[in-house]
């Protein structure tokens, strides 16, 4: 049975296919035998058709681009087959992949990321003399359940109100108002971020036909707890096109949906740009339910002089990243690389990643940020791969928090109980897909391989409005699997 966090993950991932991202970036070293020209051309005691036989099933996919990979032997490096290996495209969510390595690293594997209360008086007849803090430490993961369960343990220790005001504060990360400036309002695998977050920051909108008129709600809803919420407003519109508008202002975000696109009823997430507001909101709200009475939430730049009342606290270091990268969640990616590299931005996080992954591993990716959502990083085939081969060499604990995709029949279809594990991470974004990990058979050899593919002009070229699900997209990432599937079946009958 899958965990309401869980659900949520999953929900947020399958919301951003296709305009989110699993992919990687470049870098020209190192140099695969011979070059990428020669991929066509049968190694010593090879028999010319394997590499024909890949090149007919890329040429079978029809993909406008470029299609590169590389296949290497695990324990040698030695390259076993390549195609435009060298190549630089966008990632896209295998970024993930990297940003892991990177946490990893640099926060340790015994990482918590952890939301406090804290009091700045003393509790006197269940009334705190003072102000409560709600200080955030970074938690991407952070639900609604656990900020209920943190309300129930104030109110635990005899709390019932403040003198005082209730407080957030965000400033554990920089403030980010989304993860990439060329998506959508409306998706919500592109919210904002800071060292306050709930829900992945994403309100759930609701709607229901209502006579000639639809019913609409708004909430932050968990397994247990399903609270309203009133900072984020929507209006129903009588129109066809845009599909959504959105005004943020300082204490409200407001969208308007169009009518001709509802229909009888639905829900989504969307996206939520005052992260601390919304949960403060949010937590005043289940506060109440426990009998503890709180004003509205202020802001607050730095904190106080305060004692802790309560304490919620993320999972681990690895298991929030195992999340990351099974579900594909941004924020989680771009919280955590914040967290890992100390820096004011997103841009000059993912500057202090590609600057670690040149020093540690010898390529010349490039990464715009650590989600893979924006379209400027660049890294290639031969690149990725050899941060695998790195990884896995080092022991740095990337393989055993990768998920194991499955093998896939010649339909792109998971043969379910089938030997051959492909422990990888996928990547996605609008005319962008990429794949890359180990193959490991029962017993055999053990292969590195990445697969990237992307047409980042005709990605670029769709307007920003259209770009949830751009005409044509969805088909050219459905072929793009399909052949990711096609060449590690084969790699694996050819040299497991």
């Amino acid at each position: 049975m899958i965990s309401r966090r869980g659900l949520l993950a999953a929900m947020l991932a399958s919301a951003a296919l296709p305009a989110c991202g699993e992919v990687m970036t470049s870098s020209p070293r190192p140099k695969l035998r011979g070059d990428d020209r020669g991929a066509g051309k049968a190694a010593p005691g090879q028999k010319s058709a394997v590499t024909t036989d890949a090149e007919a099933l890329v040429q079978a996919a029809k993909l406008t681009g470029t299609v590169g990979f590389v296949l290497m032997d695990a324990k040698t490096g030695a390259v076993l087959e390549g195609r435009e290996a060298g190549t630089a495209l966008p990632p896209a969510s295998v970024t993930k992949a990297v940003t892991a390595l990177y946490a990893l690293e640099k926060l340790g594997s015994g990482r918590r990321f952890v939301t406090r209360l804290l009091a700045t008086g003393p509790i006197q007849g269940g009334v705190i003399q003072g102000d409560l803090v709600l200080a955030g430490g970074g938690d991407a993961t952070l639900q609604t359940d656990q900020l209920g369960d943190l309300a129930a343990r104030l109110a635990k220790r005899g709390v019932k109100g403040v003198s005082g005001r209730l407080l957030y504060w965000e400033g554990a990360l920089p403030y980010a108002a989304h993860i990439a400036a060329d998506q959508p309002d409306q998706v919500g695998y592109n919210p904002a971020l800071s060292g306050l977050n709930l829900n992945f920051n994403r309100v759930h909108f609701e709607w229901k036909k209502a006579g000639a008129d639809w019913s609409v709600a708004m909430d932050a809803r968990g397994e247990r707890f399903i609270p309203q919420v009133s900072m984020v407003g929507m209006k129903v519109a009588s129109r066809e096109t845009p599909l959504y508008t959105y005004k943020g202002g300082a204490s409200r975000e407001d969208w308007t949906v169009a009518s001709g696109a509802l229909g009888k009823g639905g829900s989504r997430w969307l996206p939520v740009r005052l992260t601390g507001l919304y949960t403060a909101e949010v937590f005043r709200t289940l506060a109440k339910a426990q009998g503890v009475t709180l004003p509205e939430g202020q802001a607050v730049q730095a904190l106080p002089r305060s004692d802790e009342l309560a304490r919620v606290e993320s999972e681990a270091l690895p298991e929030v990243l195992r999340g990351m990268l099974r579900w594909s969640t941004n924020i989680t990616a771009e919280c955590s690389g914040l967290s890992a590299s100390g820096a004011g931005s997103i841009a000059a996080s993912g500057q202090a990643m590609t600057a670690w992954v040149r020093q540690s591993f010898a390529v010349g990716a490039s990464f715009a940020d650590h989600s893979g959502l924006g379209g400027a990083s660049r890294i290639s085939a031969q690149d990725m791969a050899q941060i695998l081969l790195r990884a896995a060499r080092d022991g740095r604990g990337l393989k055993p928090i990768l998920r194991d995709v499955g093998m896939k029949d010649a339909q792109g279809k998971v043969i379910k109980g089938h030997p051959v594990k492909v422990m990888a991470k996928s990547g996605t974004l609008n005319f962008v897909s990429a794949l890359a990990g180990y193959i490991t058979p029962p017993g055999g050899r053990e292969m590195i391989f990445a697969i990237f593919t992307g047409d980042p002009a005709r990605r670029d070229a769709v307007p920003v409005a259209a770009r949830e699900n751009p005409p044509g997209s969805e088909a050219w990432i459905s072929r793009s699997r399909k052949l990711q599937g096609q060449l590690i079946s084969r790699w694996a009958s050819l040299y497991a």
